[in-house]
């Protein structure tokens, strides 16, 4: 008996993939349905059946990134480690993984600077399991935490790693620690 592997190319995060990287490097005026079809290597109306929208796709694009970018987050935290080093270990996490692929960073920023932030930071507030959001809503976590919204608490704690991986800045180890202690004590009692 033979199993058969599916070895189909899985179109749908071929869509994703390419709208985040036309965004990334176009902006959301370069990135119609077309042009992002044309650069997954699929027809227009294949995009279409995956996704009903150009809204739709940015939405699913941007989960998948925020999936992506929390996982990434989280892996290096010890989770028994005091808050601020915690903090410490997220904010690495975010900017050794967005450093990896500068588009990744400049996609979340033009998302954070377009009419889709609203929806699109919902949506993701609205996720159940994000790893980055079970370390941050520890209970010491939130303790040490300024009394903000979530999401002022995101743009000053790890905002900056997003915007200085989308500017390619290369930081060295100390002057990562010394950015990532600032945004700590930006976000913290």
């Amino acid at each position: 008996m033979s199993t058969a592997v599916d070895v189909r190319p899985d179109r749908a995060a071929a869509v994703r993939a390419a709208l985040r990287k036309l965004v990334a490097e176009r902006g959301f005026h370069g990135a119609s349905m077309s042009a992002v079809a044309s650069e997954a290597g699929v027809a227009t109306g294949t995009a279409y059946v995956h996704y009903a929208s150009k809204d739709e796709l940015v939405h699913a694009a941007y989960l998948e990134a925020k999936r992506e970018l929390g996982a990434a987050a989280v892996a290096a935290v010890d989770r028994l480690s005091p808050p601020a080093a915690r903090f410490r270990a997220l904010w690495t996490g975010v900017y050794r993984h967005l450093t990896e692929v500068p588009n990744r960073a400049r996609f979340l920023v033009q998302v954070d600077a377009s009419p889709y932030r609203a929806s699109a930071h919902a949506l993701a507030m609205a996720t159940d399991g994000d790893p980055l959001m079970e370390v941050a809503g520890a209970p010491d976590m939130v303790e040490a935490l300024a009394e903000l919204p979530a999401e002022i608490l995101y743009d000053l704690g790890l905002g900056p790693a997003v915007r200085l991986a989308a500017t390619e800045a290369v930081l060295d180890e100390r002057e990562r620690d010394r950015v990532a202690e600032a945004c700590w004590r930006a976000v913290s009692r």
